[in-house]
């Protein structure tokens, strides 16, 4: 059976073909799937022949965005190891405790994290190799380029790799807590390929990716399914909005995603209105629904279709989907289950809820990952006796089969005895036109239990004080679900993936408190 040689079949098949292009390169930074196989034989036969790296052995990596990220991965897929690619904004300490926990035989890393690579080092000792990428290094690591011009003695392959085999290991985001390593299979990721071509993908598409591609959003959302259908994957360093649209004018990008975070950027970069985008198909928003006023402004610009999508680390990523016919009539909505998905919502004790009710949020299917690395009762709580994974995530069901987030439920709080989910309001501020960012968290109260404070950032000459905000709320919702009080503030705290980090937000709020 044919398992993880995506660059051997994609020379096969389109051996010609851009398959990736690495701006930081520059022209020198265009790869054809011959040559990206190539680089992926190369560095699998000194993985197998130098590092000793052999079946289900961890192979880590910490860099931006780049080609090696694909050929580590490719080298990994043809010899049944497992990638970890590691959150270069982590601390040397959070990031030995996961280099440890994980124990990769070999650490690849680029030259601006050497330092931190260093104290990693001193921290986990042991035979740990190190492998940089470009820079000078650290003491005792090898050269990458001594590593891509290795000639394996010996085709590398492995025919005892099964679509259950893990691929890699890809940390949830961490947004409220310690990061858990979902262990992604191959059998995943062909089953959200399949998902994703069947709703979004054409051969021969173009698009880019800019999230890091230590998440799945970098890495799984369009990037592998695209190299499985011989398209291109324009990659990125760092994300820089007016960059993006210079190289999506530039390389005849077909489609791409953002989350609403990077669309506002978009939409404020000086290039905005004069970037050409007459090739983009369509372009996707996830992470968190997409304004409507933002929608309008985009479209007000550029008329090219809005898709929303909803994923996670553990599942998918692909798991909802909404085509752009809907995106005004179900604004808000994350779309209809994926073809090879299921869901169900539900209430704290398992049942089903009806139509239009609030419940967690369950789903199976084939591209849902293997639990979590070595955490058996992460797993349990997770993935239950029947194969339904639990979200986590709140969400209602219309009556057309769309589904809408509520919010997390951890992020949901109990107000006077009434559920209060910070998304609503989230969503209600965005419609003040002085209102360019929010986000509400819940905190403990003595009189109600817990109650609202909303964080808001202003558009760039707008004002609104915290009581006129507050005041707009009370015309728009229940007097239960109005926060307390509303913080204005210069910016949000993000994740790399874009996403707002509620916990950071809710631990500033109690420190304000005195707690």
């Amino acid at each position: 059976m044919f398992i993880g040689d995506w660059m051997g079949r994609g020379a096969m098949y389109w051996p010609e073909h851009t398959a990736v292009v690495d701006v930081a390169r520059g022209d020198a930074g265009r790869f054809t799937y011959r040559d990206m196989n190539a680089r992926a034989e190369a560095l699998a036969g000194w993985l197998r022949d130098v590092a000793g790296v052999s079946r289900g052995d961890r192979v880590g990596m910490v860099a931006l965005n780049g080609v090696e990220f694909l050929d580590a991965f490719f080298a990994c897929g043809k010899l049944g190891a497992i990638f970890v690619p590691f959150n270069w904004r982590l601390h040397a300490q959070e990031l030995a405790e996961l280099v440890r926990d994980t124990g990769p035989r070999v650490l690849f890393f680029s030259g601006e994290f050497g330092s931190v690579i260093e104290a990693v080092g001193r921290r986990v000792g042991g035979a740990l190799l190190l492998v940089h990428l470009d820079g000078p290094g650290v003491e005792g690591s090898h050269a990458y380029a001594g590593a891509l011009a290795h000639v394996p003695a010996t085709k590398v392959t492995n025919e005892a790799v099964s679509e259950e085999d893990i691929l890699c290991l890809l940390f949830t985001g961490g947004t409220t807590g310690r990061s858990k390593g979902a262990r992604i299979s191959h059998r995943m990721v062909a089953w959200n390929t399949l998902n994703t071509l069947i709703h979004e993908l054409r051969p021969g598409d173009i698009t880019v990716t800019h999230t890091p591609m230590f998440h799945t959003g970098g890495l799984l959302v369009y990037t592998l399914p695209l190299l499985t259908c011989g398209g291109t994957v324009v990659l990125m360093r760092r994300w820089d909005a007016d960059e993006m649209l210079r190289l999506v004018e530039q390389e005849k990008v077909t489609f791409f995603f953002a989350v609403p975070t990077q669309y506002q950027q978009m939409h404020d970069a000086p290039r905005f209105r004069s970037a050409d985008l007459s090739h983009v198909r369509f372009m996707t928003s996830g992470g968190a629904p997409l304004p409507v006023p933002l929608l309008q402004a985009w479209q007000g610009v550029h008329r090219v279709p809005f898709k929303q999508g909803f994923g996670m680390t553990e599942f998918g990523p692909g798991i909802f989907s909404m085509g752009p016919e809907f995106a005004v009539s179900k604004a808000g909505s994350i779309g209809r289950p994926n073809y090879f998905v299921d869901a169900r919502l539900v209430d704290d004790a398992g049942r089903d809820v009806p139509e239009g009710a609030t419940g967690e949020l369950l789903l199976k299917s084939p591209a849902m990952c293997s639990g979590y690395f070595e955490d058996a009762r992460a797993t349990a709580e997770a993935i239950d006796t029947d194969g339904w994974f639990h979200t986590g995530d709140l969400a209602r069901r219309d009556a057309d089969g769309f589904y809408f987030i509520a919010g997390r439920k951890k992020d949901m709080f109990i107000s006077g005895g009434e559920n209060v989910y910070p998304l609503e309001l989230e969503t209600v501020l965005h419609e003040h036109p002085a209102v360019h960012a929010c986000a509400v968290v819940g905190l403990p109260d003595e009189k109600w239990g817990e109650v609202g404070w909303a964080f808001v950032v202003l558009e760039p000459g707008a004002h609104a004080t915290p009581e006129e905000l507050l005041e707009y709320l009370r015309g728009r919702v229940a007097r239960y679900k109005v926060p307390k009080q509303v913080e204005c503030v210069a910016s949000l705290p993000l994740s790399a993936a874009g996403k707002i980090l509620k916990r950071e937000l809710r631990e500033r709020a109690l420190a304000a408190q005195g707690r």
